[in-house]
């Protein structure tokens, strides 16, 4: 209930209105004091009670006694069951005649000139008690005039006299039909501030909201202090307190930070570092500020800003490649940038377009730290675990199975970098690239019995010529001279390069009639047709030339001056180039 003792109902008038509440819409003004019963008791107030909104209506106030007669007060108040003092008429008035037969309830009456204020009632009222005794039955049904509808509730009185409200200042506008009453809207009772500010802090947790009704039913243990104002949770302090260092703590650090790291010198170490060396792989396409990152949570610098510091003010500092470096712990920025910039440094091996094997398998041993021929002894051995594709050759005069399997790019070195893995990996990217190139279903094309083959042409094209147009030509004379109509060289390749494969060697002068009377698979020069197998690993440029060759019908080539090569058509072109290329020799030996 609100603090005006009712339920949800609307009333029509406010409750501070002395002339509160109705009598059968009447109108008239009440008195003022407590109305007793017929029997003459006193009436005390009932206590205000929720009611259904339907038949709920507002509290009034009576006369005094001294001015109701008692039939009236016996009609006013149909909650006390009327029985007459007179026998005949007991029977008439019996309860359930009563509840079978209601009274019609009152209507306020128009004469015309303005609604009925109700004072012709009383004697309206008498009249119909008087019919009820002497006639012996119960009196005719007056529409206009009845029970009161409004006499339901017991309402309490104003202490003293009754004056006429309505003509003074502060009174309330005179009540309306029931056509035209408005209905007010229930009051909201708006949430308390502190308490508000109280749920914040989650201290009590026992507490309930107020319903939409009326108030909060009470608070649990210590829910108030003096005052009847709520207490604040010494938890719930401490928890405000502690939240509000953190903040003020926390941004201080972080300002303090970032004000350091944004105005102040970075922190450095001196020196070239500790004993201690650590590998550290920088990926590809990293910037400055992300290598200074990763040499930071390895230890090597001292923080990011410092690196790149020394790499902006070293002229070479924007120039380092990705890959692995072995740095050492504690090292000044500049230091660690000194040994980024110099490629010797990176802790790769890099094999070269037509690099052979051997000079990989060394690389190998070096940058891993393994004796001379370890890693020879395990392709040799484990060629055949090694990832080779099914049309690698096996044929038992290959000097190295995995010649011309080894793709020539870069390979980044690890703390579990092992020859083993160097060498899967380096297969791997060989077979790819051939698989994507196309070489197996091209070999027929290009009158080959294989795919190896392809790789093998592609190999003596990277060893003799010097770029990719020498490329395209040099294929050319490889092809030219394998065909069955080369009745100039026979179908000889006469290639130095493959009499310097089987030497191991890379000479330009050695002894021609030597050569030719070398017997070996590999010496093209005694030896019709390919090699067995590669004599080196080609790259992409020679692979791609020996798959496009030039169709210009050459047949020989010569370097004079050992930088430029030079092709020709007929054998003539080409002694006569061989005989300048044979002088100029000469001239290198005397001092000219």
């Amino acid at each position: 209930m609100t603090e005006y003792g009712r339920g949800r109902a609307p009333e029509p008038w406010h409750p501070e209105d002395p002339l509160y509440g109705e009598q059968g819409w009447t109108g008239q003004a009440t008195q003022q004091g407590q109305v007793p019963y017929a029997g003459g008791q006193q009436q005390y107030p009932q206590e205000p009670q929720f009611q259904d909104p339907q038949f709920q209506e507002p509290q009034y106030q009576q006369y005094p006694q001294q001015f109701q007669e008692p039939q009236f007060q016996e009609q006013q108040y149909p909650q006390q069951q009327y029985v007459p003092q007179d026998p005949q008429l007991q029977q008439q008035f019996h309860p359930q005649q009563q509840q079978l037969h209601p009274q019609p309830q009152p209507q306020p009456v128009y004469d015309g000139q303005g609604w009925d204020t109700g004072q012709g009632q009383q004697l309206q009222q008498q009249q119909l008690q008087e019919q009820v005794q002497y006639q012996g039955g119960p009196a005719p049904v007056d529409p206009y005039a009845g029970a009161d509808p409004y006499a339901q509730q017991v309402a309490t009185g104003y202490p003293g006299e009754a004056p006429d409200l309505y003509t003074t200042p502060e009174a309330f506008p005179p009540p309306q039909p029931p056509g035209r009453r408005r209905v007010d809207p229930d009051p909201v009772d708006e949430p308390e501030t502190e308490e508000a500010q109280e749920s914040l802090l989650a201290a009590d947790a026992d507490e309930e909201p107020p319903g939409r009704g009326g108030r909060r039913a009470g608070r649990g243990k210590g829910g108030k202090g003096k005052g009847g104002k709520p207490k604040r949770s010494g938890a719930a302090c401490l928890v405000a307190a502690l939240v509000i260092v953190a903040v003020v703590g926390g941004g201080g650090y972080y300002g303090y930070s970032y004000i350091k790291d944004r105005f102040g010198a970075a922190e450095d170490f001196a020196g070239s570092g500790s004993e201690e060396s650590v590998d550290i792989e920088i990926p590809k396409l990293a910037g400055l500020g992300q290598m200074g990152r990763i040499l930071k949570e390895a230890g090597v610098v001292a923080s990011a800003q410092a690196f790149v510091d020394a790499a902006n003010a070293n002229p070479k500092g924007k120039s380092i490649q990705p890959g692995v470096y072995t740095l050492k712990k504690k090292m000044s920025a500049a230091a660690a940038v000194a040994v980024m910039i110099d490629p010797t440094k990176l802790n790769v091996i890099t094999v070269t377009e037509g690099m052979r094997n051997t000079k990989v398998y060394d690389a190998i041993d070096k940058k891993l730290g393994k004796p001379a021929g370890t890693t020879k002894d395990i392709a040799q051995r484990e060629a055949k675990n090694l990832g080779l594709p099914a049309w690698a050759g096996t044929d038992p005069k290959l000097i190295d199975p995995l010649e011309g399997f080894l793709y020539p790019t870069r390979y980044d070195l690890g703390k579990d970098s092992t020859p083993e893995s160097l060498l899967k990996e380096m297969v791997k990217n060989a077979t790819a690239k051939y698989t994507e190139l196309g070489i197996e279903g091209k070999a027929k094309e290009l009158g080959l019995e294989n795919p190896l083959q392809v790789v093998t042409v592609a190999s003596l094209v990277n060893a003799e010529g010097k770029n990719h147009d020498d490329f395209r030509k040099m294929a050319e004379v490889v092809y030219n001279r394998l065909k069955k109509s080369n009745d100039v060289t026979n179908q000889k390749l006469q290639f130095d390069s493959t009499y310097n494969y089987v030497k191991n060697q890379s000479e330009i002068n050695f002894n021609l009639k030597e050569a030719q009377a070398f017997d070996n698979p590999y010496n093209t020069h005694f030896v019709k047709g390919l090699p067995p197998g590669p004599i080196g690993n080609p790259g992409l440029e020679a692979l791609t030339a020996t798959l496009s060759p030039d169709h210009g019908g050459w047949m020989f080539f010569v370097s004079v001056d050992g930088h430029t090569t030079t092709f020709t058509k007929t054998y003539d072109e080409h002694l006569k180039l061989v005989n300048e290329f044979q002088e100029r020799q000469k001239q290198q030996k005397n001092g000219g």
